[in-house]
């Protein structure tokens, strides 16, 4: 198939990665679409998205509409006379009048295997919910939110150790490859399109910062999950005492029940910090305390064992303030 003239939509470093595939591929990029600047870090300064530094850094044109529901936006956007618009993660909604602009339409790559895990976070909704697949979903976009006709998919496992970090590493090195697969018969992945089942469709919230606080009358396993999928963000935490203690990684210890309080610190050694939880129990690897770098139990026991002795107990998300 002849180069496609290509729209690409998108903002953080998961859809910069498919920016740069196509970069390095035959097909044409005649423009860049990123959410605005955002105020970012501890000084709260503008910063551009790791989409609109990438897209500078090759002299790509970037646009950064605060919204493509005014009728200027999409008169600019349908002057560029694309072939097709490639959407990844790009944040802001696509009115019919974008969707209809490119000759053959949008397409979204999705981090699952449709119709499940449509929405915001579906790598970290994957591993919270113990799936033990997940993939990558070719969409030819429509009005709806993540219900688009499927036009490819690949796959890959969730494993025990599992992180959001992990799988979103590896996703990205699944998106591009085929991504660049349909595009190189794009009127053919286009015939042979699948419709959407609503049978097994989920959807994907928004991670907000208060789901990150441990409930330790959850199970260990439970937890586990939980823990693998909020990292790198926004990361797990509870209190213990007057500290808040994030806790980066952690293990199965125990699947039985004990008969001391969820949250209790059974034995803290080079190991990890055992704690018991409403079902089983989990060892605490890596974890961080205020003002310091996240570190391994046995590097922070060395300076602050006596936080973590047996018989502490970290609180209950009710007893906290």
């Amino acid at each position: 198939m002849d180069p496609l003239k290509i729209i690409f939509a998108g903002t953080p470093e998961f859809a910069a990665l498919h920016l740069n595939a196509l970069r390095e591929s035959k097909h044409q990029l005649i423009a860049v679409y990123t959410q605005p600047d955002r105020p970012a870090g501890r000084g709260k300064k503008l910063t551009a998205s790791p989409v609109k530094k990438l897209a500078l850094a090759t002299g790509l044109p970037v646009f950064q509409p605060a919204s493509l529901k005014n009728e200027q936006a999409q008169a600019e956007l349908a002057t560029l006379g694309a072939d097709v618009m490639i959407v990844v993660a790009y944040g802001l909604i696509l009115p019919q009048e974008v969707l209809d602009a490119p000759r053959r339409g949008c397409l979204n790559v999705h981090a699952s295997l449709l119709p499940r895990w449509r929405g915001a976070a579906p790598i970290q909704r994957a591993i919270e919910a113990g799936d033990a697949q997940t993939g990558i979903t070719i969409m030819q976009m429509d009005a709806g939110l993540d219900t688009g006709d499927i036009l490819a998919t690949v796959s890959c496992t969730i494993g025990p150790d599992t992180s959001a970090a992990s799988l979103h590493d590896e996703l990205a090195t699944l998106g591009g490859p085929l991504l660049l697969q349909v595009l190189q018969d794009l009127p053919g992945y286009q015939g042979r399109r699948q419709e959407q089942s609503e049978d097994g469709a989920t959807y994907a919230s928004k991670i907000l910062k208060p789901e990150a606080r441990i409930d330790w009358q959850q199970s260990a396993t439970e937890l586990d999950r939980t823990i693998r999928a909020f990292n790198p963000f926004p990361v797990c935490f509870s209190t213990l005492g007057s500290d808040r203690v994030k806790v980066q990684q952690a293990k199965l210890a125990g699947t039985g029940p004990l008969p001391d309080t969820p949250g209790t610190i059974l034995r803290a050694n080079e190991d990890g910090i055992l704690v018991n939880c409403g079902q089983g129990q989990l060892s605490l690897q890596t974890l961080q305390l205020p003002g310091g770098k996240a570190m391994p139990a046995s590097q922070l026991l060395n300076a602050h064992a006596h936080l973590f002795a047996a018989g502490a107990c970290f609180d209950l998300p009710e007893a906290s303030n």
